[in-house]
């Protein structure tokens, strides 16, 4: 299943919004139990070993639309290959692209070449960890960003990709078209990370949406938010 929506590269206001009422107790258990829970079960991925933004920038963007067992050896390959970002902007995109292949969607490397390109040539090589600045790099939209900053640089950034929509809809919502409510979602996920557990709660929100709550069959009987889950037990028909 691929965990990832490809990036928006509208740069989206930052304020704050109207978010998702959850009541503290219900906060709380959810993050109790969904960090217990990633204790036991996270995927063992390899760029969870590596805090290098650059590396962590190459696996967001592989991720897109693309499943995590095809990726994992692309990945390793492209960064042999081109293990920072001087090497990889100073290679031809026609090289580039055929180191990416077969994942395809070739779009991203051309976006991820003009990236190092930029980040190279406006920040000496290493990519910058504001929010702001981030965005405004062709090919680095609001998820994007957010992954940079909570997986390379730790910060309480929240993420919203296919998979944590889903978690959080079903969880805490469960009315409506959950693509069509982003603005209320993004504002949950931001209010729900635990503080200084950005790295954890983003990573176990992704692997319980590919794991547990997965998009047609998820696992509810072994659930650890069925007992306050707003769409337990989950109908796949929708007649509830």
């Amino acid at each position: 299943m691929a965990r990832r929506t490809a990036p928006n590269t509208r740069r989206p206001k930052l304020g704050s919004s109207k978010s998702v009422a959850v009541d503290p107790s219900t906060k709380r258990r959810f993050q109790q139990r969904l960090l217990k829970w990633y204790r036991q079960h996270g995927r063992d991925l390899p760029w969870r070993k590596t805090a290098d933004p650059y590396h962590i920038l190459v696996s967001e963007v592989m991720l897109q639309q693309t499943q995590v067992d095809r990726v994992i050896p692309k990945y390793q390959e492209f960064l042999a290959r081109y293990p920072s970002f001087e090497d990889l902007a100073e290679a031809p995109v026609g090289d580039v692209k055929k180191t990416w292949y077969p994942l395809g969607y070739n779009i991203r490397p051309e976006r991820l070449h003009g990236i190092a390109c930029e980040t190279v040539g406006r920040y000496g090589g290493k990519l910058p960890s504001d929010a702001e600045e981030l965005l405004s790099f062709k090919g680095i939209g609001r998820y994007t960003a957010g992954a940079i900053r909570s997986f390379a640089f730790h910060e309480d950034a929240p993420i919203l990709d296919t998979n944590v929509i889903r978690v959080l809809h079903r969880v805490f919502v469960a009315k409506g078209e959950a693509k069509a409510q982003k603005t209320s979602l993004w504002a949950l996920s931001e209010a729900l990370i635990p503080r200084g557990k950005g790295y954890d709660f983003n990573q176990a929100m992704m692997d319980f949406g590919a794991m547990v709550c997965t998009a047609r069959a998820p696992y509810c009987l072994l659930c650890p938010m069925k007992s306050f889950c707003k769409s337990y037990p989950f109908d796949p028909t929708g007649r509830g």
